[in-house]
């Protein structure tokens, strides 16, 4: 038996699977794109909606409900509770993002404030950078987020001030706050030496987008190469009269 039908099969069998593979990631690269898109779509809509307050929170049957919705805050700083949130990077530098419980004014519930971003001293990595931060009652501008996103970490969360993920459930046990399970996003120009040029939703759009085309890009070339290959190349090296020239 000749080993070229083998030969034949086995290539077909191995674009139909390259071309299989690819063709999903880049349908999963769309996807991705589209939950983004939806995602900004709801921020840029809820933007528009009346501010809330701590009124607002207490009130709401569901806080969860009013994600990504502007908020006017006033309550005290939990200093004792900073956290300053590892390996997060602003603007192309990694450093550190400080998050701060504020105690809501006329309550006794507590939301954690993504305050903004702060390098790191990389010859001291136990060194936390010295923030200022107003005593008494402030006002904060921002926007309702959920819980600082967590990146990957081996072992348990840490308990000291630097850490690389927050568990606002374990935290509220630990401190003793009678934390919500959401965030604020500050965005107001307040003069405490961190930065807040949060990123946009939407940046990451474009960014699926270049990705499905290289994997669909991919898809193609594969389906190319496998008919130049086991098709068109073989018969142009063919002789006249039907053999073949090799």
């Amino acid at each position: 038996m000749s080993s070229r039908p083998v030969r034949f099969w086995i290539v077909t069998l191995a674009t139909i699977i390259t071309m299989g593979v690819t063709s999903a990631l880049g349908l999963w690269q769309l996807g991705r794109a589209s939950q983004k898109q939806a995602l900004q779509d709801q921020i840029q809509q809820r933007s528009q909606l009346t501010v809330w307050t701590e009124r607002d929170l207490f009130e709401a049957a569901d806080p969860q409900a009013g994600l990504h919705r502007s908020v006017h805050l006033a309550g005290e700083w939990v200093t004792r509770a900073d956290i300053f949130l590892d390996n997060r990077q602003m603007d192309g530098r990694v450093g550190f993002f400080l998050v701060t419980p504020l105690r809501l004014a006329g309550s006794d519930r507590v939301i954690l404030v993504q305050r903004g971003w702060v390098p790191r001293d990389f010859t001291d990595r136990s060194r936390v950078p010295a923030v200022e931060t107003p005593e008494g009652v402030i006002r904060i501008q921002g926007r309702l987020a959920p819980a600082p996103g967590k990146l990957f970490e081996l072992g348990d969360a840490g308990t000291g001030p630097i850490r690389q993920n927050i568990d606002v459930a374990a935290l509220s046990q630990e401190t003793g706050l009678s934390l919500l399970n959401l965030s604020v996003l500050q965005t107001d120009d307040v003069k405490d030496g961190l930065q807040r040029s949060w990123p946009s939703i939407s940046a990451g759009v474009q960014k699926h987008h270049g990705y499905a085309f290289q994997w669909f890009g991919l898809c193609a070339l594969a389906g190319i190469l496998y008919v130049w290959f086991q098709f068109l190349s073989p018969r142009r090296k063919r002789t006249p009269d039907g053999t073949d020239a090799r």
